[in-house]
């Protein structure tokens, strides 16, 4: 089964969601007027796209229905897409290796899948021909490094790791220097799976920064947040509160499967600007797969 078909299976409960309201809104009118445009909004905000985004694509559809002069409202189907996959595509794009080594910061509270996808993100550079370190820098959940280490062992890639409770700079600065002094071509870094304060995660973040910027100037590309798409709208607040202590370049979003709340992935786009970079579909090593807006607007209205 391709990616493709992978991504149309694990979002079916998203696009149930979306699509039947859609669909049961434009057979029961018979023209388009304000009375429809109000039931679609409300649709797509109950489909977890948010307000704010609802809003706005609904406008831009109404301007667009006047500038066609459509009449039929299943013409509006083929807007809903267009909308969705314009705001998806603005700014998408693959992960960033311009540096050797690239380092690759990553984000996430606990139980979104940051320490899965961080073992999905190394098996797929591997596969691709590169040399993956992984620095264990979440020092302070339990098992956390365990957990990392054996997702390093499936992935084939070599991790640094100190003490349960050690400082996460000092792992950092050892994973650091083992990726130079072995070649490595990509240095993932886990980090604390918390949303303690604000000030203490920035002062935690802005430590780690400074420590690569200091023994590797100009080499982190990538800092990725890792949401859980289950959680719908709070993955939007989640991500509001991250991107204002780090500078975020990606999200990875997971558990696009198991969940009808995928519509979130539209809201974070829109309302945040930060481009979607990989989803993942499923729990095996090879599921976590680079964002394709124009697939995802295909799966999610077929």
């Amino acid at each position: 089964m391709s990616f493709f078909d992978r991504l149309k299976e694990g979002l079916k409960k998203t696009r149930d969601g979306i699509t039947q309201k859609v669909e049961s809104i434009l057979e029961a009118f018979v023209k388009i007027d304000d009375a429809l445009f109000d039931e679609l909004e409300e649709a797509l905000i109950t489909s977890d796209i948010g307000p704010e985004t609802s809003i706005a694509i609904v406008e831009r559809i109404k301007e667009k229905t006047k500038q066609l002069r459509l009449t039929d409202p299943n013409g509006i189907r083929g807007l809903l897409r267009d909308e969705i996959c314009e705001i998806l595509t603005s700014e998408a794009g693959a992960l960033n290796f311009s540096t050797k080594p690239s380092v690759i910061l990553v984000l996430g509270v606990n139980g979104v899948g940051k320490t899965t996808s961080i073992g999905k993100i190394a098996f797929d550079l591997k596969q691709s021909g590169k040399k993956v370190m992984i620095a264990a820098a979440d020092t302070f959940r339990a098992a956390a490094i365990d957990q990392l280490e054996i997702w390093a062992e499936r992935a084939g890639a070599d991790m640094i790791r100190h003490a349960e409770g050690s400082d996460p700079a000092a792992v950092v600065y050892d994973a650091v220097h083992a990726a130079k002094s072995r070649g490595a071509d990509v240095l993932i870094c886990d980090t604390a799976g918390r949303l303690h304060t604000k000030k203490n995660l920035m002062e935690e973040l802005k430590k780690l920064t400074r420590v690569i910027e200091r023994e590797l100037p100009g080499t982190i590309d990538e800092v990725l947040l890792v949401l859980d798409s289950t959680t719908g709208q709070n993955a939007v607040r989640q991500a509001i509160q991250f991107k204002e202590v780090a500078n975020i370049t990606g999200i990875v979003l997971t558990k696009l499967d198991g969940t009808a709340k995928g519509g979130v992935i539209v809201s974070i786009k829109n309302e945040l600007g930060i481009p979607v970079k990989l989803v993942g579909v499923g729990e095996g090593i090879s599921d976590l797969q680079p964002f394709n807006p124009a697939e995802f607007a295909e799966a999610l209205f077929e």
